[in-house]
């Protein structure tokens, strides 16, 4: 019985200190973000090891990678038009910018991962998309992944010169 009236007043001293420092401290003024910078939907993409997340705001139809616009970061034509794919498949694309981060892999498994991320992202918002986002394969998660060394061979599959005598 001890115990508990103890630990009741321990309770409210420190209820009273956290009260007198809240009065103490400066009222804090919250910020508002715009309705544009508010993330509306999310997707994340894999492609062999790398990993794209993927967001979506309302906007003008701008993708930025690593805050690097998209021509700039993807530096060959193959990956700028993988990365884009989803925007020339879906017309409701282009009313969405879009920000994504992406780690690991070479720039044509990231660019596989955002257009993988951002389609995700897409039907999420729009579950009515998905015949046109699946006859484009833009779902279809490619799972390949780099085969592993084995012993007694140089690598994956090639062996060691045969040498007979």
């Amino acid at each position: 019985m001890k115990k508990q009236v103890k630990k009741v007043a321990a309770v409210e001293k420190v209820i009273e200190k956290t009260a007198e420092k809240a009065e103490k401290a400066p009222a804090r003024v919250k910020k508002v973000k715009a309705i544009s910078s508010v993330p509306l939907a999310h997707g994340v993409g894999r492609r062999k090891s790398a990993c794209a997340r993927v967001w979506l705001r309302r906007g003008k139809g701008l993708l930025k990678v690593n805050k690097k616009d998209v021509m700039v970061y993807f530096d060959t034509e193959p990956s700028r038009l993988a990365a884009t794919l989803p925007f020339r498949v879906c017309e409701t694309a282009s009313n969405y910018d879009v920000v994504a981060e992406v780690s690991g892999g070479g720039i044509e498994a990231q660019a596989d991962a955002v257009k993988l991320g951002i389609s995700r992202a897409l039907l999420l918002l729009n579950p009515d998309i998905r015949p046109l986002l699946r006859q484009h394969g833009l779902l279809t998660v490619d799972a390949r992944l780099k085969e592993r060394k084995k012993y007694g061979q140089k690598a994956a599959r090639r062996r060691f010169q045969f040498v007979k005598r």
